[in-house]
């Protein structure tokens, strides 16, 4: 979990119950699970996002821009008042997932996302990525705007460690209490309790894994618990709607109605 700087691509899945149970057991021929899953089934992810008022960050990250960007901030379960959490950048260019994050304590994280003002540098935190977050919150006029939080499985491939899969359940969000020690409660994104599913590779996935995604009849879906959480606001409420229909070209992601009609974005697996 202590990962600061990487880059990777990212692809996503949704898993019923029946095609997590069918997959995952295939899966483990090839894959482990990671230490801490070792010892506890899933671990507890949970995530403040910070947008402009005017959600402009979200807004462009649904047009299918070939670079987005955001800031986030992670903690494992529930932190206390003291506890060490994440603030991280995450930024897609063309496919390409580059993430890059630095320890704080959560008072330290709140204060310096408030006002622009890094930190005093500890031993704990990474110097370069606080530049740059510093930079960023530069650019943007930025407030906490929704909590998401979901359990976690992760696994990776035995072989190497530029293979990783995680499974997500239980997706959760809020747009009140926005303060990650308040507690990791929610309303659900997804109300039929799918999972999703995702690669993550440095390079290509391995021929084993195109052919088991296949077999197992999974394709690609561009979910984002953010922007799914958005689109579900918009309908919601007097957002203009017809705008978020402009962003998203292409048939509307709802959870409650079978995975085949729900995915906009169908790949056929292609061989690495």
């Amino acid at each position: 979990m202590a990962i600061e700087v990487f880059n990777r691509y990212e692809s996503k899945y949704l898993l019923t119950d029946e095609q997590y149970e069918n997959f995952y057991t295939d899966l483990l021929k090839y894959m482990e699970l990671d230490a801490y899953n070792k010892k506890h089934e899933f671990y507890s992810i949970s995530n403040l996002y910070f947008d402009t008022p005017q959600d402009s960050l979200i807004r462009a990250s649904l047009s299918k821009p070939k670079y987005k960007e955001k800031l986030r901030l992670r903690a494992y379960g529930v932190p206390e008042e003291n506890a060490k959490v994440y603030l991280e950048i995450k930024k897609k260019v063309f496919g390409l997932v580059n993430k890059r994050r630095t320890a704080l304590k959560l008072d330290e994280a709140y204060e310096f996302v408030r006002t622009g003002k890094a930190p005093d540098l500890a031993d704990y935190m990474n110097k370069q990525v606080v530049e740059e977050i510093k930079y960023f919150l530069r650019l943007y006029d930025l407030e906490p705007k929704v909590y998401l939080a979901y359990e976690r499985k992760a696994l990776f491939d035995k072989n190497s460690r530029d293979l990783r899969i995680t499974f997500d359940t239980n997706i959760r969000s809020r747009r009140y209490d926005l303060k990650l020690e308040q507690g990791d409660y929610g309303e659900p994104l997804v109300k039929d309790g799918r999972w999703l599913m995702e690669v993550k590779a440095e390079k290509t996935v391995p021929m084993w894994l195109s052919q088991l995604l296949s077999e197992h009849g999974l394709y690609r879906t561009g979910f984002s618990k953010y922007g799914n959480e958005y689109r579900h606001l918009a309908r919601t409420t007097n957002l203009n709607y017809q705008t978020e229909r402009e962003l998203l070209p292409g048939t509307d992601f709802n959870p409650s109605i079978e995975q085949e009609k729900t995915i906009t974005e169908r790949e056929r697996v292609v061989y690495a």
